[in-house]
């Protein structure tokens, strides 16, 4: 062999073998990659911002430390067709996750979800006190009147108060508080329906707006959730026999910021249209968010002869059937409470 070929043979057995010996490095570092874990000890949290391409998100990867080589990501990217689906969002990366399930996350959209719990009784002041506190929510309503949140939310809902349904709702950063607001309303919208489909044949309440408001006052003047049914028997057999409620929530509600946290007998007397101990009937409006388990305290509420009951102080209730007993609980209870220790 000549001297010229002799030497271009082994220059080029030389790339030949380097290039094997590269891509063996490579086939092996890429195996190795795929079966790694993330770097990261603790959960680190990642925003994808809308419209980043996938090469961008590569190198905010390796800012954070999470990337050694890049190429590897581009690869994969590549292979798993996953590089062009990655959805926009919070996420947050657990130390567990592989490469595979990390593309896989951003490819799902399994966003971070953040949470706001509506409580059963709060006023619609309460519920949207904490919507404009959530950080993570994108603020759309700040500082409108309630009733102009209240035809936001639907052109034909006048009144906001007690049309949102008691839950923990889960939701992505950038959700926006109408949003919110609409899941909540449509959610009561639908346990009200299923209630008054499910009352009993011989309620004295015509529409299922009348239920949705005895709800709310039996959410407010229940302590134990065990007499729910009990309460709400006991308001139902007030209306059906024309009593007046004179529940003093109804009365409060009524006074608005006038109430000062002490109700007096003054204010009993005092008429608004929520005052239930000057007018006969229900109020005009709920008074605050009644949960799934008060709608269906009134729709299925518990038999009895019980016309009165009075706190026992302890969150429980005495009734009664008749006013002279109900007299002596009120004597017992609330005026010499001291004489029952």
């Amino acid at each position: 062999m000549k001297p010229l070929l002799k030497a271009t043979f082994a220059v080029f057995a030389i790339i030949l073998v380097a290039g094997l010996g590269a891509a063996l490095w490579a086939y092996r570092s890429y195996q190795t990659f795929l079966a790694e874990p993330l770097p990261n000890s603790t959960p680190v949290p990642f925003t994808i911002t809308p419209g980043q391409g996938f090469a961008a998100i590569v190198d905010d990867l390796a800012a954070e430390g999470l990337v050694a080589q890049p190429w590897q990501w581009w690869v994969l990217g590549r292979r798993s067709n996953l590089a062009s689906r990655i959805q926009a969002g919070e996420y947050l990366l657990s130390p567990e996750l592989k490469p595979a399930d990390l593309l896989a996350l951003f490819a799902e959209g399994r966003v971070v979800q953040h949470a706001l719990t509506i409580v059963e009784g709060w006023r619609f002041s309460d519920l949207a006190a904490a919507v404009d506190r959530h950080p993570a929510l994108t603020h759309t309503l700040l500082e409108l009147p309630a009733n102009e949140i209240a035809r936001r939310i639907d052109p034909e809902l006048d009144h906001p108060e007690g049309w949102f349904l008691p839950e923990t709702y889960y939701f992505p950063r950038g959700t926006t508080d109408l949003s919110l607001y609409q899941r909540a309303y449509a959610d009561l919208k639908k346990a009200l329906a299923g209630a008054w489909e499910q009352r009993a044949s011989e309620t004295p309440l015509k529409t299922p707006e009348e239920m949705l408001i005895l709800a709310s006052i039996v959410e407010k003047e229940t302590g134990l959730a065990s007499e729910r049914a009990q309460i709400a028997g006991v308001f139902l057999r007030r209306l059906e026999r024309r009593m007046r409620l004179q529940t003093d929530p109804t009365v409060i509600y009524g006074l608005g910021e006038a109430f000062d946290g002490d109700l007096r007998r003054r204010d009993l007397r005092t008429d608004t249209p929520y005052n239930t101990y000057t007018r006969f009937g229900l109020p005009p409006t709920p008074i605050a968010l009644p949960g799934r388990a008060a709608l269906e305290a009134v729709a299925q509420p518990e038999a009895g002869a019980a016309l009165y009951f009075v706190a026992r102080g302890d969150g429980s209730h005495q009734f009664s059937e008749t006013l002279e007993a109900h007299n002596d609980a009120v004597q017992k209870y609330q005026i010499n409470p001291s004489k029952n220790k």
